[in-house]
């Protein structure tokens, strides 16, 4: 079976922001096509973020996929730990703050930032 790989930014038990990776079967479709079944969404954004573009540590609000479109993405963790995303590259955000918790920037969430020479280009798919 053919598989998509599904990288996700979640909040753990620890209330701290990780990723895990997980596969989605593609199940529909041909064998010159295969597809996922179809995942529900409330709507999308797009967002440009110039060079030098850097965020404070956050959670994401609702979960959502993040698409690079342009540039490079950096997601930074608690702990050091970060991934960069290229043109292409995807990952779900989902690391929400944990229900009855008061955000802390020393546990929760991740911070963002553009990197290299190219601004940030980024599409949101809210679902």
């Amino acid at each position: 079976m053919t598989t998509f790989t599904k990288v996700i930014l979640y909040t753990d038990t620890d209330g701290r922001a990780k990723f895990r990776e997980e596969e989605v079967a593609l199940t529909e479709g041909s064998p010159q096509a295969l597809l996922s079944p179809v995942h529900p969404s409330t709507g999308y954004q797009l967002r440009h973020s110039p060079v030098g573009f850097r965020s404070q540590f956050h959670c994401t609000g609702t979960p959502q996929w993040v698409i690079i479109l342009g540039g490079q993405m950096e997601i930074g963790l608690q702990g050091g730990v970060s991934r960069v995303f290229k043109p292409g590259e995807h990952f779900y955000s989902a690391d929400v703050l944990p229900p009855g918790a008061t955000f802390d920037a020393a546990v929760h969430g991740h911070w963002s930032r553009q990197v290299g020479p190219d601004p940030l280009v980024t599409l949101f798919v809210q679902g």
